[in-house]
C-alpha cells in the first residue's frame, strides 16, 4: 500500500513539474539548484508545522519555485513526517534534496537558546547577543528599529517576544530567531484573548499581555498567578491603582539600583501604578503562556490586596485592615530572620 503511495505521489509530482513547465525528470530537478530571491534564505519552523505549509513558507520566504514541487517532494520522499523545528538558512546552491536533508537533519547540528519568563526585551537581547553561532545582524537596532525589521514598526517591544527554548541552525540569524518568538507571542496572545472570561476590565488583547507581564512579574508561585491577576482585575474593576512595585521598578530603568525608595513611588511616571490608575502605557516583561491564561482567566476571589509570606507565595485579603496584619505579620517575620 505505501509502495502504491509513493507511486501516485511520484505521479503528482511528475505531473506538477509539467505545469510549472520544468524540462526534465524528477531526479533532474532534485539535484538542481534551488532558484533564490536573495544571496541567502532563512526560515524558522515551528512544531508541527504541516509539510505543506513548510513548502509554502520556504516560497514565501524567497525560495522561488512552486510549493507544490516542493510539498511532493517532501511527501513522496517518505521523510515528510521527519522534518524538524527549527530556524534554518540556505544559501545558493541548495537543491531540494539538500533542503530536506537539512530539515531532518542529516548533517544539521541544532544550537538552542533559552528565553526566560519574566525577562525584558533587553535580556532578551542580551541573551541571543550570547548565543553560540547566531549571526548578529540586530547589533545596533535600536528597539524601535528591531520591530521595524521583524515586519511590526512603531509596536513596542517590550512584550512582545515568547519565553521558550528555540532551536537554530549555526549561522541564521538572531533577527530570525527573534521572528520566530514574536510570532510565538502573537499566536498565544490570540489564543489566550479568544479563550477570555466574560466581563473583564480589559479592552483589547494588548491589555491582557500588559496584565500578564505584571502578574508574571508579581508570583514567585504558580498557584498565586490566577489570584494575582483576579486582585488586579478588581483593582481595575473598581478604579483602584494597581499600587505594583515592578512597574515602578520598570520605569526607573538604568537608575534602578536594587532599593526602591519612598521617593520613587512618589515620583509620578507613566510606569508608576501608585500615582496612576489603570495599566502602565506597555508591559514590563515577556509573561509565558501560564501568566497570559491568567490574565484573561482571573480566579474568582474579592481580594484587593496581596503581600509576599518570604517563601515564593502569597498572603492575600478582602480589606485594608486584614492586609495591614499580613504585611505585619510577614514584615516581622523577615525582619526577625
Amino acid at each position: 500500500m505505501r509502495a502504491v503511495r509513493r507511486i501516485l505521489a511520484m505521479g503528482v509530482l511528475l505531473a506538477a513539474l509539467a505545469a510549472a513547465g520544468v524540462a526534465g525528470a524528477v531526479a533532474w530537478w532534485l539535484n538542481r539548484p534551488l532558484p533564490l530571491m536573495q544571496p541567502s534564505v532563512e526560515l524558522s519552523i515551528e512544531p508541527g508545522t504541516p509539510p505543506r505549509d513548510v513548502a509554502q513558507a520556504w516560497v514565501a520566504a524567497g525560495v522561488a519555485t512552486h510549493p507544490r514541487l516542493l510539498y511532493e517532494w517532501f511527501r513522496w520522499s517518505g521523510d515528510a513526517r521527519r522534518i524538524r523545528a527549527g530556524s534554518y538558512e540556505i544559501e545558493a546552491g541548495t537543491t531540494p534534496r539538500r533542503l530536506l536533508d537539512k530539515m531532518v537533519q542529516g548533517d544539521e547540528v541544532l544550537e538552542t537558546v533559552r528565553l526566560i519568563d519574566g525577562w525584558t526585551l533587553r535580556q532578551f537581547r542580551e541573551a541571543l547577543a550570547r548565543a553560540p553561532s547566531l549571526k548578529p545582524l540586530t547589533q545596533g537596532l535600536s528597539d524601535s528599529e528591531l520591530m521595524a525589521a521583524i515586519g511590526a514598526p512603531g509596536v513596542p517591544g517590550e512584550g512582545r517576544f515568547f519565553p521558550d527554548t528555540y532551536a537554530y541552525s549555526r549561522g541564521v540569524s538572531d533577527l530570525t530567531v527573534l521572528k520566530r518568538a514574536h510570532a510565538a507571542m502573537q499566536r498565544r496572545l490570540a489564543e489566550t484573548w479568544a479563550e477570555r472570561a466574560p466581563g473583564l476590565p480589559l479592552k483589547s488583547a494588548d491589555e491582557a499581555l500588559t496584565l500578564a507581564s505584571i502578574v508574571e512579574k508579581e508570583t514567585g508561585v504558580a498557584a498565586d498567578r490566577p489570584l494575582v491577576a483576579g486582585v488586579f482585575t478588581n483593582r481595575l474593576r473598581i478604579g483602584m491603582p494597581l499600587q505594583t512595585d515592578p512597574t515602578v521598578i520598570y520605569g526607573l530603568g538604568a537608575a534602578f539600583d536594587g532599593n526602591l525608595r519612598k521617593r520613587d513611588l512618589l515620583a509620578d511616571t507613566p510606569y508608576n501604578t501608585y500615582t496612576r490608575a489603570g495599566l502602565p502605557p506597555t508591559p514590563i516583561a515577556m509573561p509565558g503562556l501560564a501568566s497570559l491564561r491568567a490574565a484573561v482567566q482571573p480566579a474568582p476571589t474579592k481580594a484587593l490586596y496581596f503581600v509576599a509570606r518570604g517563601d515564593g507565595s502569597s498572603a492575600f485579603s478582602d480589606n485594608l485592615a486584614d492586609h495591614n496584619r499580613a504585611v505585619n505579620q510577614y514584615q516581622r517575620q523577615r525582619n526577625s530572620k
